[in-house]
């Protein structure tokens, strides 16, 4: 190996510059998954609240009993998906999140 002895050794980041960085960088993550586990947590609270709501009001009129079972089985759902977001597993609580609201969607086509 032929390196040249005029190129500088010193890094472009001082050490005191890089744990500020690191610090600093680590803290937005924190910050971001946080964001993140609210999210998840609210919005699958929030549509399972919203299908248990439809389920008991198909429940009480001449709807065919697909409907309030499928609303019923969506707000079950998007609740697992509030459960997993506020442990920490945001990516299966979205994924869970978009099947009970398909699944709630399809309820509304049985009617």
């Amino acid at each position: 190996m032929s390196g040249r002895t005029d190129s500088g050794t010193e890094p472009s980041i001082s050490e005191g510059e890089e744990e500020e960085y690191v610090e600093d960088g680590e803290e937005e993550y924190v910050e971001d998954a946080r964001r993140a586990r609210w999210t998840a947590a609210g919005s699958g609270a929030l549509l399972g609240l919203a299908g248990l709501a439809a389920a008991l009001l198909r429940l009480t009129s001449t709807a065919p009993a697909r409907v309030p079972a499928a609303y019923a089985l969506g707000a079950a759902v998007c609740a697992l998906a509030a459960f997993l977001g506020a442990k920490g597993r945001t990516r299966r609580a979205l994924w869970l999140l978009i099947v009970g609201t398909m699944v709630m969607a399809l309820g509304d086509q049985f009617d």
